[in-house]
């Protein structure tokens, strides 16, 4: 059950997020007649054709969207998601005459900031549980009914709408809306999972409780036993399992590598850690 302060957070965070990605539109995609993904994708598209603005576009196809998944989605989802949706249609409008002020004449400048703008702003506002609506709700409706992947179906569905503009747009421009859309995954990604990375660390040793127990002693981090057994060998031992920022994986692998020389290791990234130890997450 999230607190008042949790919750008044959460609707904050999703205004800035909404801001931002309505800046990243108004600003650097329309400017120079670009593309995006999604129902802004659509909409812009739309506003090419038509001159309706985005902001109004937006709220239109999104309210038939809403609609149908609203008894097949989360209503903690859909609810955050109609806060995300109205508040970014209404700061479209608000920032329409923005590019004015924020503007460059360099297209690739444009499409890194549309990207990097677009990622940062959909990143706060998934971290905080809601989305700008749209193909959000219809790809978690068909994973219900089909099974078939959320994200594929964002990428299918975002690549016909890049591809219907390619009617009205030049290649150059599919090519640069492009590298916006992959800069939007990437810091995306990051927002999302944090600057602060984890990292997620399996330690085959001979010298098992040496290890965890510098592990434990220098740096302050757990240490859990996994028990296994060898499919060769047919031995039993414990293997080491343990979760440590980012910044201190070269000193866990100094200290591994100095106990135990012949020991195996494997790192995997961690995108969410709760508990002892570490940052609780925002929501």
């Amino acid at each position: 059950m999230q607190t008042k302060k949790e919750f008044i957070l959460r609707i904050i965070m999703i205004l800035i997020g909404s801001l931002i990605s309505a800046i990243a539109v108004n600003a650097f995609i329309i400017p120079h007649k670009l593309l995006s993904g999604g129902v802004t994708g659509i909409a812009i598209i739309v506003e090419y054709i038509a001159n309706i603005p985005t902001g109004i576009l937006i709220l239109l196809i999104n309210i038939p969207i809403f609609l149908f998944g609203i008894k097949e989605v989360d209503k903690d989802f859909i609810i955050y998601s109609l806060l995300g949706m109205i508040s970014n249609s209404v700061f479209l409008l608000l920032t329409q005459g923005i590019s004015e002020h924020i503007f460059t004449k360099d297209i690739i400048l444009s499409s890194v900031y549309a990207g990097a703008l677009s990622g940062v702003g959909l990143g706060i506002i998934l971290k905080y549980g809601g989305s700008l609506g749209g193909i959000d709700i219809i790809a978690v409706v068909f994973k219900k009914r089909t099974g078939i992947n959320v994200s594929t179906l964002s990428f299918v569905m975002n690549l016909v709408i890049v591809g219907c503009g390619a009617f009205i747009s030049g290649i150059d421009i599919i090519l640069y809306t492009l590298m916006a859309m992959y800069i939007t995954t990437l810091l995306m990604d990051r927002v999302i999972d944090g600057l602060d990375r984890k990292k997620l660390l399996f330690i085959v040793t001979e010298k098992e409780t040496e290890v965890s127990s510098v592990i434990m002693s220098t740096l302050g981090r757990g240490v859990t036993y996994l028990y296994g057994e060898g499919a060769y060998t047919g031995d039993r031992k414990r293997v080491l399992y343990c979760i440590v920022p980012l910044k201190q994986l070269m000193r866990v692998k100094r200290i591994v590598e100095d106990v135990d020389p012949t020991a195996f290791i494997t790192i995997i990234d961690a995108s969410e850690v709760q508990g002892s130890g570490f940052k609780k997450q925002s929501i």
